[in-house]
């Protein structure tokens, strides 16, 4: 199926900043574009502010000034639906409440051509249920742009239950030929990216909760040690945290209020305080000029051990022997750990570190550190450790040094099961592999999806590969075994997969 051809005309209803974005992208793709909106003078406002951002790009050398002449020469604000008649494709980024978006697409059938593609950018609702209220649904679609549709390359192309196969394919060819990386989605809450995505959010909210450690900590943690581009908390409060609460709300919600969706009582709370992150000047952090940057618990440079002994086998922390030994720490290392579990590091005292793995520290029995999970241990500028409540503080300040020696920063943070890179990480690989074993999108669109909506490090089930299944699936394990609520058991689809692989312990 080939996309719609430059110079026919794209018609987006809705002139807010979404719709104004996805003007845009049609406009330097050689469209024509009809811009319409219900408040009236609305349209030529935003047309005006299409026509100044095209001015700037010029101005920065990303685009010729003809082809901005030309793009402002093919953009025209609509005063009325019947002016969209001519289109081709109609994009609605309207409010998000089904009944408008339904009596919108109800009116635009009686006016637009028969071969005419609807399509709508919903976030959160269904694609299905907004094209209830035509007698063609199979024209209907789901093209979700993310935000700001200039700068972000991804656009999830969603098929309702009633999108016929051309269509969607012609959406996914002009998306394509737009410039953007569509990805294939069935008609599922949240869609792939907001779907996949709750426990990033819901993990750090869960740490927090439980007093573990402060935002900005897990969000430095997350950053430094784990490789996300931004933390949970500073991106809520980006995002908005009433708009993030909603989306998750929505989306347990839609899957019947499945303990793993489940929304957070402290951002509840945020959310009826007003405190609504960048835009009302106060989230998780405070915002505006005098407002301190929150700091993260960042312990005191501490003295390191002489020599460790490594026992086993670190399986994802493989890494760390090396790294202790170009520090010039000396390394014993034994092999005489069991086969295909988890060996540890060990300090002058006995005490052992282990890397996190779904259970809380105080679980062994001994003195034991748990240490996080890192996207690359070379590379991470930060570790949290999490000790066991017998663990002597002389041992503690050890382990300190011994990280701080390879170069890194280190959070001590509470006990807390799974710490906050390894629950959050494995979290998303579960979901993401539930994702496509019910056939929401194929693992290499969700991976793209993950990337590119959400500039996560690595796609989740790539992740879940390197890290192996099995582990990924203990650690569940382990945290199902201490929060016994559903939240955390695996799926089915991790479940066969971990099975499969050698060093699974069920």
């Amino acid at each position: 199926m080939t996309a719609i051809e430059p110079g026919r005309v794209v018609a987006v209803v809705g002139a807010g900043t979404m719709g104004q974005g996805i003007a845009q992208v049609a406009l330097v793709s050689g469209h024509f574009v009809r811009l319409y909106d219900a408040v009236p003078g609305r349209a030529e406002q935003a047309a005006a502010a299409i026509v100044a951002r095209l001015g700037r790009l010029v101005d920065k050398g990303r685009l010729d000034a003809a082809a901005r002449d030309a793009a402002e020469a093919r953009l025209r604000p609509a005063a009325a639906l019947a002016e969209l008649a001519d289109a081709a494709l109609v994009v609605e980024a309207v409010l998000e409440r089904l009944s408008v978006k339904r009596e919108l697409f109800a009116a635009l059938q009686e006016i637009v051509s028969d071969d005419c593609l609807l399509a709508t950018n919903t976030s959160s609702l269904s694609v299905t249920a907004v094209a209830g209220a035509l007698r063609e649904p199979g024209r209907f679609v789901g093209m979700h742009f993310f935000n700001p549709p200039p700068l972000l390359p991804l656009v999830e192309v969603v098929s309702g239950f009633a999108t016929d196969e051309t269509a969607a394919e012609r959406a996914y060819a002009t998306a394509r030929a737009w410039g953007k990386t569509p990805v294939r989605s069935a008609d599922t809450p949240g869609f792939i990216v907001n779907r996949v995505a709750r426990p990033f959010y819901a993990e750090a909210l869960r740490v927090y909760e439980e007093r573990a450690a402060d935002p900005a900590t897990i969000d430095a943690v997350l950053r430094e040690c784990g490789g996300f581009r931004m933390g949970p908390f500073e991106l809520t409060d980006l995002i908005g945290q009433d708009v993030n609460e909603a989306v998750t709300r929505s989306v347990w919600e839609s899957f019947f209020q499945d303990p793993k969706f489940t929304p957070s009582l402290a951002q509840r709370r945020l959310v009826e305080s007003g405190r609504l992150g960048r835009k009302s000047g106060q989230g998780w952090f405070a915002y505006g000029e005098g407002a301190a940057a929150a700091e993260p618990h960042t312990a005191a440079p501490e003295a390191a051990p002489v020599s460790v002994v490594v026992q086993g086998e670190l399986f994802a922390a493989a890494a760390l022997p090396d790294l202790i030994e170009e520090a010039g720490i000396g390394v014993v290392r034994k092999d005489d750990a069991v086969s295909g579990h988890p060996g540890w590091i060990e300090l002058s005292d006995g005490t052992r570190l282990f890397l996190a793995d779904g259970s809380a520290a105080d679980d062994a029995g001994m003195p034991v550190i748990h240490f996080d999970l890192a996207l690359d241990y070379r590379e991470a500028t930060r570790i949290a450790l999490a000790p066991a409540a017998g663990v002597d503080a002389a041992a503690l300040r050890e382990a300190v040094g011994l990280f701080q020696a390879l170069g890194k920063r280190v959070s001590v943070i509470g006990d807390i099961p799974g710490m906050i890179v390894a629950r959050t990480v494995a979290m998303l690989v579960d979901f993401a592999l539930e994702a496509a074993s019910r056939e929401v999108a194929t693992e290499e669109d969700i991976d793209t999806a993950m990337r590119l909506g959400v500039n996560y490090p690595r796609g989740p089930v790539d992740w879940g590969g390197k890290l192996g299944a099995w582990w990924v699936a203990g650690t569940l394990q382990a945290l199902h075994e201490e929060y016994p609520t559903g939240r955390y058991a695996c799926s089915q689809a991790l479940r066969r997969l971990a099975a499969a692989q050698e060093g699974y312990a069920s």
